[in-house]
């Protein structure tokens, strides 16, 4: 068997569906989800007219990869970033990778990482190759007739546990989740009462859902390494379980003196490094506790592989960024000893089902905090080939 074509394509409207329109029928939802014009700390604050994060990300559609073999044989993965990723797919890594056996994932990961690495195999190019080594998986998993999570070694537990993230709170607790974790809104840019302002919120939270349930806070690169000293000394009472994401990624030595003035505080982070080796250097250093790759973008799921091998041989997790809000997470995390939790980003509007935000019409979905993969072929992410070849004409 010989890979016959390798094409990538946008999705639209493939990400978390929130359900929500502030114009037409909203059945089941009972007001927008949190994230409409939320204010939350990131690290454009200091700039007033790009305070909000909608105003200056990029508008990229989702992205579908459509690997093919020469007896029919095909597999579909997903990434990110609309046009850039489509070229650097469409021109230069899937050409290359024509005629070779698609059931040699590793051989095949290690091409592409070759094959950009004239113009760095991180950043976007990161982003091309996992959604390439996604399609790859689902494809070995197809022709196995098994599912990706029993090829990475089966079951690592019964269930997966499960977190919320988002800052409808209520809503969390609603669904049944014990654990939770809130967008930070303010930062270093938003001045000196920027501590007692987050301090609020995660007072107000943490009696909302009492003394038992998990607080974690997401502080997407919005802070310095003083405000997150000041601000972890501040929240001590209320018991937060870790603090994430807080500094630029790229700026390792401030990683390393957080860690330094804050040993006490579990840090985690991770979803911004691209390909394993900022990881181990990371996990070398021990600068997080929990480490938070995204399988979208870090370089799939060979990556995660590596990355959770690095990880385990240093006695430290791993939990991936937005885990269990696409079937590839699921079954990479349901297969891996040191993934323990799950992340489940809360983007839908409280009251609708989960199953009607998820893009995946064949994935599972949290039910009362806890979530186990479908036992289908591959992903078990729901597409048929027909329908992908119709999003990809």
């Amino acid at each position: 068997m010989k890979i016959k074509s390798i094409r990538a394509f946008r999705i639209p409207n493939l990400t978390v569906k929130s359900g929500w329109s502030a114009e037409g029928d909203n059945g089941a939802a009972r007001r927008a989800p949190w994230q409409v014009n939320a204010e939350v700390a990131n690290p454009m604050s200091g700039y007033a007219r790009y305070r909000l994060r909608d105003t200056w990300r990029a508008k990229f559609d989702a992205v579908g990869v459509l690997v093919t073999a020469d007896d029919g044989s095909w597999g579909f993965g997903t990434t990110a970033f609309g046009e850039p990723t489509i070229s650097l797919i469409n021109d230069h890594l899937g050409p290359l990778l024509w005629d070779e056996n698609p059931m040699a994932t590793d051989r095949l990961w290690d091409m592409m990482m070759r094959i950009a690495s004239p113009y760095s195999a991180a950043g976007l190019a990161s982003y091309a190759i996992s959604g390439v080594d996604l399609a790859l998986w689902d494809l070995k998993g197809r022709v196995l007739k098994t599912p990706v999570y029993e090829l990475a070694g089966g079951p690592a537990r019964e269930r997966m546990f499960c977190y919320a993230t988002g800052n409808d709170t209520d809503w969390h607790m609603e669904l049944g989740f014990r654990a939770t974790k809130l967008a930070c809104p303010y930062g270093t840019a938003d001045g000196l009462d920027a501590i007692s302002r987050n301090e609020d919120l995660v007072a107000k939270t943490r009696e909302l859902i009492g003394p038992d349930v998990d607080l974690m806070l997401d502080c997407w690169m919005a802070f310095d390494v003083e405000f997150a000293v000041r601000l972890a000394e501040r929240l001590r009472a209320h018991r937060i379980k870790w603090i994430e994401d807080c500094l630029i990624p790229e700026d390792m030595s401030s990683h390393v003196a957080l860690r330094a003035r804050l040993p006490w505080m579990t840090l985690t982070g991770g979803e911004h490094w691209y390909t394993p080796y900022p990881f181990f250097n990371g996990i070398r250093d021990r600068v997080f506790d929990i480490y938070q790759p995204d399988i979208h973008w870090v370089g799939g799921f060979t990556a995660c592989r590596r990355i959770a091998d690095i990880a385990d041989a240093a006695g430290v997790e791993v939990i991936l960024h937005a885990g269990m809000n696409t079937p590839y997470g699921q079954h990479f995390s349901y297969s891996h000893t040191n993934t323990r939790w799950g992340e489940w980003f809360a983007g839908g509007a409280p009251g609708l089902p989960l199953e009607k935000t998820t893009g995946f019409p064949g994935m599972a979905v949290p039910k009362d905090g806890y979530c186990v993969p479908t036992d289908e072929p591959g992903f078990g992410h729901g597409f048929t080939l027909a329908a992908l070849e119709e999003m990809a004409l």
